[in-house]
């Protein structure tokens, strides 16, 4: 079975749902815009609006098709996860995702769905994970930056979190958020080529010093974009962790630990994380459907030096495994 890993979706009977109940959520300013919705949360700065192709399942479904890909994990649009909005609200807005998310993937069963949890509360994004495992989710796709720009995931707050997922057995998608946290990433399309890539390096250096990687082992962490520099880097990661190995969480560990997509977008880098990780811990990813992402996922996978067994494990194996498909 061919599946990709790492694909976004926003139903449009969510949308229609968003419209029609938006006296219940005061926090979130919905932006008409060409047809489609952007959102303000708490009076930040506005998102871009959801495009067509976030929401135009029969074209998804021919471009699964066209890549001969017979399944795909959705999470929902991380620009509209909403973790500024108060945390009540923000328990509402998750489950409003979460029930069309849970919807679409029965009706097309294709789809393979993760959740979203309101991370701005550990124990609220707790309760709403365990409603998630009981709709049928294995799991959810969580932003870098809890409680809005500058949050951190291994915020004392969120232990709650943690310990559910834990108890879960939870597949948790890492994944950059609309704001990498640098003003300076805001020119020549680098808050995709950079900004993306910092963020979650910060994120998932965070947790791995912070222990959680390897306390909480029972978690499946996919840490996306070919796991950010964190192959790169790992020397100096060991380096740190060597000057303070009392108070810091192993880098080693915490890289074996974790799970990582393809989307790196050249063969040498892809074949280097496989070396760092294990191709045993790689899965073929798309980041459908936006244009940064890797749009012919299989390409990079078949021009890349493996096996036939570690091509068939990333190409679909490993996330049928964790998934139970």
């Amino acid at each position: 079975m061919i599946i990709d890993c790492h694909a976004h979706l926003v139903p449009p009977a969510l949308l229609d749902a968003i419209r029609a109940d938006k006296a219940s959520f005061p926090s979130i300013k919905l932006i008409e815009e060409g047809g489609s919705l952007g959102f303000a949360f708490a009076g930040n700065k506005p998102t871009r609006p959801v495009s067509k192709p976030l929401s135009d399942i029969a074209a998804r479904l021919q471009w699964l098709d066209t890549n001969k890909i017979e399944r795909q994990v959705v999470g929902g649009w991380l620009d509209m996860f909403g973790y500024e909005v108060p945390a009540e609200e923000g328990v509402r807005w998750s489950r409003l995702i979460n029930t069309h998310l849970a919807k679409t993937a029965k009706e097309q069963p294709r789809f393979v769905p993760l959740a979203t949890v309101p991370l701005q509360d550990g124990a609220l994004a707790a309760e709403v994970l365990k409603e998630a495992h009981t709709q049928g989710f294995k799991g959810a796709m969580i932003g870098t930056q809890p409680k809005g720009k500058g949050g951190v995931l291994d915020d004392p707050s969120l232990l709650p979190f943690w310990q559910a997922a834990n108890e879960l057995g939870s597949i948790i998608f890492i994944h950059p958020v609309f704001e990498s946290g640098d003003d300076r990433v805001h020119d020549y399309g680098m808050a995709n080529a950079v900004g993306r890539i910092t963020d979650t390096l910060i994120a998932m250096s965070r947790l791995i010093y912070a222990g959680h990687v390897t306390r909480f082992s029972n978690i499946k962490i996919v840490a996306g974009i070919g796991g950010a520099a964190l192959p790169y880097v790992v020397g100096r990661l060991r380096r740190n962790y060597s000057l303070d190995k009392d108070k810091l969480g192993d880098p080693d560990a915490a890289l074996a630990a974790m799970y990582y997509d393809t989307i790196v977008q050249d063969t040498r880098a892809l074949r280097y994380l496989a070396d760092v990780v294990g191709a045993d811990r790689i899965m073929m990813g798309s980041d459908m459907p936006f244009p940064i992402g890797d749009l012919a996922p299989l390409k990079i996978v078949q021009e890349t030096s493996f096996t036939d067994s570690e091509r068939a494990s990333i190409n679909g194996g490993l996330v049928q495994k964790l998934f139970g498909l």
